[in-house]
């Protein structure tokens, strides 16, 4: 073949596992890529990494040559440290300190045949090994990093003011500017790492990336996390009552439907028991709410025992409470476990406070739960922005906003402050209402209502941010699949990453009391 026919060639580019058989396409690229190191290993030291741990050792072939390639072991690294020699901790290149046992991934060398630049080879290595450290549940990849441009700097600055100017892109460095897109962060400075290293001054860089998905001790074979969290929502139907077990009959009936479909949660809208409305005096909104407030106990106490014989989370809406005197808004969480908690709406609208006296509450917190941490926020509460953020802060992976709301465009502010507090947030909001009319209900007659569950705004996920949502005014179930390895993911790795790139040497928002 001539050697045009060569370069014309077309690559066939393929990732596999090292063989022994490599080892001249292994020399050829290191003889070319570290002629001031050393050059290659020797064919034993070579031998020794396949052997030890084949499963480490990738590389990308081109039409049956390495053209690149990358070595790995896995240590148990509370043996070495932060201050280890690269000599030291890869046993003088033949791993022999390689301990399947460990918890970490620790790279040993990732290289890339010069002719071959340029093509982004050791992007694809880097996410192999990615691959491989989430396979194996190991908490993180570990690497000492050269500073080959740190040559042209020593003389007139530190290695960390070096490493801070290429992290902010005013310098660039040809293995550290590679290794920060690739998602690894600086942990330290290490000195005499690699003694031969002139171009670093010996100095290097102690890398990681951290596994998101890592699982520590010994996954149970029940009962242990869940990555998709089932979601049910009732847009519910307004319609006259004859009593109170009429209602709860209205009640255990989508409790029923939506544990038959094996839901984790279902939620109900707010003030889903204004049917109740009707027996009291319909001249005097206020005494009427605070009459609908006798029964918010007796119904609660009711929900708990279907969310323990469904073996459902029942987030119920909210419901009037009277106190010493106080009117609230308050939406409760029965968990199948036999626990309540509850959440007091924080922010009464105009008309609930003219109409019907009610007051804010003055707490807000995020709930554990089987499935993971949840917040409650009541209608007008999503649109304070400051309300989410706190509860994110808390852990909160998913959100649930029951509402009541009368007019579209009553709605489309709840619903697009409920999408915002999605994306601000990085987590899954779920919104419900009640749909058609309750005629002889002062103050509450008309209802409008399409039920949603929103997602952030990235790749992984809807291109529109929402999961799915319900035909508006109609009374109907949403049963949703929320992917809750999706929220990790794109915590660490998303487009954006509003809750890490915060500002918080500018601005932040915390709870006065605390």
């Amino acid at each position: 073949m001539s050697e045009q026919d060569a370069s014309s060639e077309e690559h066939r580019l393929r990732l596999r596992h090292l063989r022994l058989s490599d080892y001249s396409d292994v020399k050829h690229i290191m003889d070319q890529v570290y002629p001031d190191l050393g050059g290659a290993w020797t064919r034993k030291q070579f031998a020794a990494q396949v052997s030890r741990f084949a499963e480490g050792q990738i590389c990308i072939e081109d039409n049956g040559r390495v053209v690149a390639g990358a070595i790995s072991m896995i240590v148990d690294y509370g043996r070495y440290g932060d201050r280890h020699k690269y000599d030291e901790i890869t046993g003088n290149g033949y791993l022999s300190n390689h301990d399947p046992n460990g918890d970490v991934l620790y790279g040993v060398d990732i290289f890339v045949d010069p002719e071959y630049r340029g093509m982004r080879l050791g992007r694809r290595l880097y996410d192999a090994r990615k691959e491989l450290c989430r396979s194996l549940n190991l908490r993180a990849i570990v690497a000492g990093g050269r500073m080959p441009g740190y040559r042209e700097h020593a003389g007139e600055m530190k290695p960390e003011e070096y490493i801070d100017l290429v992290k902010r892109r005013e310098l660039y460095d040809p293995i550290l500017s590679f290794q920060l897109a690739n998602d690894f962060h600086v942990r330290r400075v290490i000195t005499a790492y690699l003694p031969e290293d002139q171009d670093s001054r010996a100095f290097a860089t102690l890398l990681q990336w951290d596994n998101i998905f890592y699982e520590s001790g010994r996954t149970p074979l029940i009962g242990g996390r869940k990555s998709t969290v089932r979601v049910g929502t009732v847009q519910w139907q307004m319609r006259r009552v004859t009593n109170f077990e009429d209602l709860m009959s209205n009640i255990e009936f989508f409790v029923d439907a939506m544990a038959g479909y094996n839901c984790d949660f279902i939620l109900f809208p707010e003030l889903f028991n204004a049917p109740l409305l009707a027996q009291f005096n319909q001249e005097d909104p206020a005494e009427a709410m605070r009459g609908l407030a006798q029964y918010t106990g007796e119904i609660t106490d009711a929900m708990s025992r279907m969310a323990v014989s469904y073996n459902i989370n029942i987030i119920a809406g909210s419901m009037p409470v009277y106190d010493d005197n106080a009117l609230y808004n308050v939406a409760y969480l029965c968990r199948r476990d036999g626990t309540i908690d509850n959440h007091y709406k924080l922010h009464a609208t105009p008309d609930e406070r003219f109409y019907w006296g009610v007051q804010g509450g003055d707490a807000l917190k995020a709930f554990d739960t089987d499935v993971g941490k949840i917040g409650i926020l009541v209608c007008y509460d999503v649109e304070f922005p400051e309300a989410c953020r706190l509860l994110a802060d808390q852990g909160m992976q998913i959100l649930f906003v029951p509402f009541w709301t009368d007019t579209k465009n009553a709605y489309l502010r709840v619903r697009r402050c409920a999408q915002a507090r999605a994306i601000e947030n990085e987590c899954y909001v779920a919104i419900t209402g009640s749909v058609g009319n309750l005629p002889r209900v002062e103050n509450i007659e008309i209802q409008y209502a399409q039920a949603a569950v929103f997602s952030p705004s990235d790749f992984a996920f809807p291109h529109d941010g929402i999961v799915s949502e319900s035909t508006p005014n109609t009374e109907m179930t949403l049963v949703v699949d929320l992917d809750m390895d999706k929220l990790k993911q794109l915590r660490a790795e998303g487009s954006v990453q509003n809750a890490k790139d915060r500002r918080l040497d500018l601005y932040r928002v915390h709870w006065l009391e605390d």
